[in-house]
């Protein structure tokens, strides 16, 4: 009887749907389905995305060999040759009359209404292109560090040199429109952007930005690197020494890229690896290794006397070892030894390991203010190719560290190799701080920027670091996902596996009201989000940049992880020529590799597209309007409608329109039926068709397909839940779903209560696949955390089988507390037949119907938490076995005995679950929750995991080594030196220059 009621109730709610579908049956012989082909698919978008990579590439070699540009590099250089040696060392000039846009000070005027001195006017625009920051598009300006002094003469010359980038940084933005941000970033330490901003200081009103420290300057600087950091713990090393020294190691480690390789050790009269795991080799220097060694240096303690001639030796011994495996980065080879003095004999350990051929560089660093054993630590990096400096403060670290990245670019700038280099994903923190995160992950081309001098050939001088960063978004917007289907999506990875772009890459985390960057967010491997692909097949051909195809049974989920779902995808993948990248892309069986073609005629279309009840997805691209300026002011359906009219003829309106002129014409038919507050149509091709039966004031669900409910609308990101839901329905059944709207400020799980039958008095609910929608408990709530003796029941009967999940990507709290808020009750009912869902939208607090209705999978509350830290996870899923109509079962729970039945509702997603209320059964048995549970691995497979190293391709190119590059004289290896020669240069090309 319950069962009958309830299903011919809800027959009698949505017995319009068919009269929809038959006018949809009638224009059924005008469409086409055609199949995706996947290969030539993958073809065709990394060819996009290979061309749009290509003409940045082109815009940063424009940077590099401007005539004007070159002959004013050239010009300097000359001057600093020959003027070299003409000027004492205590000569002191400056160059006068040069002014220059500091990006910190534009726009800035004294108490007297002038102008501050290298803050004059400029101009500036919100500009879209650039997420509606104001910028200067006419020419750029310059960002110098805090602890870089605005007016040294070295600064004022390079920035001088460099003020003919205006031009080509302007011409590079007409020609290539969809170019962001373009700079060059000087080895000195000076920062010129275009366009123009206006730089804004962190809370305390310091630039912290340091371009030299960026993986964009670093990586174009130098080429790979087996890095062993060496540092002193003896007991002479305390206090502000050992402060010091931390600082030092975390410096040299932020160096350090991807592509790099490292080892920290550190000595007393024994040699001790700070990391035991990784003793006797080196470890990849991602992010997430990077920051394990920063916890564990400032661990360290001092003790004991120093021995510096065990840990060379044990140094030598690591990276002759990993370059005869084939391990490592194959490149550059470095120690650096951080100490306060080298006071043993440590000649013979460089004749045994490192001499004739010096191919291991040795960076020293002399630590606290006593000179006594400066000629020992100058002399060990003299005489092996490297660099020694003293750093006395705290203050010196930074700019006194990042002279090694000069050493280490000789051989590159004396070949003259002008290599390309694109960086892993990064997150703007200009932008981030700005909250323009539609920017917010980027990669960056960049080429170094040397001197071609002839005289200056055997120096290798670096002057700086060529640039421009590139969106990903602008990137992945190339192989949209709305042309892969309800489940389909694209992805990009790095030469190490590491993702640049992929729908499940989630880099941010909530802390609070906050988000904020998760601190391993561009080190997440390919193989922690798909992770079916157990034997890393998928992974291991992309990164080896092969192209081919695979198949793989998956275990998706929707609906921010709570509803899991079984698919078959096939992935299709190939490289991205002259990048380190490699393109994948996903077409899931089924719908996902069926596209519509319309046959309708150009005016038939035009009157469906201007119906007041039809809109299209806003963020697709169904026209090109970001092209020409002076069509962004269109949407997309007026784009769309103006070209079919002819009136924009020079529009690029092409693939889309196929997909889009098939039949809107289906009509949503009105309905009297009570409690029906919208029906409305999805289409493939983006098209909803909406009729509202109840006004904003009535309407239950008054977010639904507004603007701001990204879930259930076609977006860039997603088909709408709805519609991926209802694509994996059985053909012919409804599928009912309840959206839920997210408000941090209400309660989310509030009681609604309904009135009830007298026979129902004793129970508290009808239910249906495990999501409440309707009931005197509280709607929303996950059914086995409101009862779990009947959840483990049904688990136990076949019913639901729970299946695990995981996420590589958690984040695990140490304490949490539930926020919730009072949710109105509605559900949607949805009919799908080939690729095309009609909804009805049905207040159930409007009906006589007193049930709990619930869908397959489950929803996790909303938390608010701290104390999160990046972990592994496993969490639950729960799949309804549609074999199993009914069950009932009695559960005992000590003096009383629970008895509840369970039905399927024909032809729906539904079951009726009615549950005795006055047996008690919660001591018995606990509750089962949706919490994600943290993955602990023993010492042994966290140390696996930590030190292994997956497969990677290497840079193709090296420059380790040149015949040219002899070891510095003595004079050359102390930075107070090269200090004072450097601005003997700096002042010899501004009187020159002036």
């Amino acid at each position: 009887m319950i069962k009958y009621d309830i299903s011919d109730k809800l027959t009698d709610m949505v017995e319009h749907l068919p009269c929809s579908f038959q006018k949809f049956r009638d224009v059924e012989s005008i469409i086409k389905i055609v199949d995706i082909d996947g290969r030539a698919q993958v073809r065709d978008f990394s060819e996009d995305i290979e061309r749009m990579l290509g003409s940045k590439m082109k815009s940063v070699k424009k940077l590099v060999s401007d005539r004007k540009y070159t002959a004013n590099l050239l010009n300097f250089q000359s001057h600093l040759m020959n003027l070299n040696a003409t000027l004492p060392p205590t000569s002191c000039f400056f160059l006068l009359q040069f002014d220059y846009y500091n990006s910190m000070l534009v726009n800035t005027m004294d108490d007297d209404g002038n102008f501050i001195e290298l803050g004059g006017e400029f101009p500036l625009e919100e500009n879209e292109h650039f997420n509606n920051i104001p910028v200067n598009t006419m020419q750029s300006d310059v960002q110098v560090p805090t602890n870089v002094y605005n007016k040294d003469p070295y600064i004022l010359n390079g920035i001088y040199m460099s003020e003919a980038l205006n031009d080509v940084f302007a011409n590079n933005f007409k020609k290539d429109p969809t170019l962001t941000w373009q700079y060059f970033g000087s080895s000195s330490g000076f920062f010129r952007i275009y366009p123009g901003i206006k730089w804004t200081p962190d809370s305390n009103g310091v630039a912290a930005f340091d371009c030299r420290n960026r993986n964009w300057y670093i990586q174009a600087a130098t080429s790979p690197k087996d890095i062993i950091i060496v540092v002193d713990i003896s007991g002479s090393m305390k206090g502000l020494k050992m402060t010091i020294a931390k600082h030092t190691i975390n410096t040299i480690l932020d160096t350090l890229g991807e592509n790099d390789f490292v080892n920290v050790i550190a000595y007393t009269d024994y040699v001790r690896y700070v990391e035991p795991c990784f003793q006797g080799t080196l470890v990849q220097a991602d992010l997430d290794n990077r920051e394990h060694f920063k916890v564990l240096v400032d661990d360290l303690h001092v003790k004991g006397e120093g021995k510096v001639a065990k840990a060379m030796k044990e140094s030598f011994k690591i990276l002759n070892e990993v370059s005869t495996k084939g391990q490592g980065s194959l490149c550059n080879q470095a120690i650096m030894l951080i100490t306060d003095g080298a006071m043993e004999d440590f000649k013979d350990v460089f004749e045994e390991f490192n001499w004739p051929d010096r191919r291991v560089r040795l960076f020293t660093y002399l630590i606290g203010r006593e000179m006594t054993f400066a000629d020992n630590t100058k002399w060990i990096a003299c005489n092996n190719k490297g660099y020694y400096t003293h750093i006395s403060t705290l203050a010196d670290v930074q700019e006194n560290v990042m002279e090694y990245l000069h050493v280490l670019s000789r051989p590159m700038v004396i070949n003259h190799n002008h290599d390309i280099i694109w960086t892993e994903a990064y997150m703007d923190s200009v932008l981030f701080a700005t909250k323009a995160q539609s920017l917010l992950l980027m990669t960056s081309v960049a080429m170094p920027v040397f001197s071609k001098k002839k005289e200056t050939l055997s120096h290798g001088i670096l002057l700086g670091v060529v640039g421009s960063d590139i969106p990903l978004l602008e990137v992945m917007k190339l192989a949209p996902r709305y042309r892969l289907g309800p489940h389909g999506y694209a992805f990009l990875i790095t030469n190490n596996g590491y993702i640049l772009a992929h729908p499940d890459l989630r880099p941010l985390y909530k802390d609070g009201k906050k988000l904020k960057p998760k601190p391993n967010y561009n080190s997440v491997d390919l193989a922690e989000v798909e992770w079916e692909d157990i034997d890393e097949t998928l992974r291991t051909a992309m990164v080896k940049g092969e192209t081919g195809t695979l198949s793989l049974n998956v275990r998706a989920s929707v609906d921010k992880a709570k509803r899991p779902m079984f698919l078959t995808n096939d992935y299709f993948y190939t490289t991205i020529n002259d990048t380190p990248f490699s393109f994948g892309m996903v077409l899931t069986r089924g719908h996902g590799q069926l596209m519509f073609m319309g046959t309708v005629s150009v005016e038939e279309g035009l009157h469906d597209l201007t119906s007041p009840d039809l809109s299209i997805a806003a963020e697709w691209t169904y026209c090109e309007t970001d092209i020409d300026p002076h069509h962004r002011k269109y949407s997309q359906l007026q784009a769309v409608i103006r070209y079919l009219q002819g009136k924009e003829p020079d529009l690029e309106c092409e693939y889309c329109l196929y997909n889009l002129l098939h039949p809107p014409k289906t009509t949503i038919y009105s309905t009297t039926e009570a409690g029906v507050e919208t029906a409305f149509l999805g289409t493939r091709s983006g098209i909803i068709r909406l009729t509202r039966y109840t006004g904003m004031e009535t309407r239950v669900a008054k977010k639904f397909l507004t603007p701001a409910d990204k879930d259930n609308l076609f977006t860039m990101d997603h088909f709408p839940l709805w519609y991926r839901l209802a694509m994996e329905n059985p053909p012919g059944r409804f599928l009912y779903y309840m959206p839920v709207e997210d408000n941090d400020n209400k309660d989310k799980t509030g009681t609604v209560g309904l009135p009830c039958d007298p026979w129902l008095s004793s129970i508290p609910s009808l239910v249906t696949h495990l999501f409440i929608l309707s009931s005197s408990l509280q709607v929303g709530r996950f059914f086995g955390e409101v009862d779990g003796s009947v959840m483990t029941a049904l688990i136990t009967s076949g019913m639901f089988k729970q299946v695990s999940l995981y996420d590589y990507q958690g984040m695990c709290r140490s304490g949490h507390s539930h926020s919730s808020s009072a949710r109105c009750l509605r559900v949607y009912v949805l009919y799908v037949r080939v690729g095309v869902c009609v909804c009805v939208c049905i207040s159930l607090k409007q009906t006589k119907i007193t049930l709990m209705l619930t869908l397959y999978s489950l929803a996790h509350k909303a938390k608010k938490v701290d104390a999160l830290q990046p972990c592994d996870t496993e969490y639950p899923g729960f799949v309804y076995d549609s074999s199993i109509r009914e069950t009932n079962s009695l559960i005992k729970c000590g003096r009383c005995q629970k008895m509840f039945v369970v039905q399927a509702v024909p032809e729906s997603n539904l079951v009726l679950m009615v549950v005795q209320a006055d047996c008690d059964c919660s001591r018995q048995y606990s509750s089962i929750t949706l919490e994600p549970k943290e993955v602990k691995y023993n010492a042994s497979v966290k140390c696996n995991r930590m030190k292994s190293q997956k497969v990677r391709r290497r840079p193709n190119s090296c420059h380790a080594y040149h015949p040219k590059v002899s070891p510095l004289p003595s004079s050359l290896c102390n930075i107070e030196l090269i200090t004072v020669i450097d601005y003997r240069v700096s002042i010899a090309g501004m009187l020159k220059l002036k």
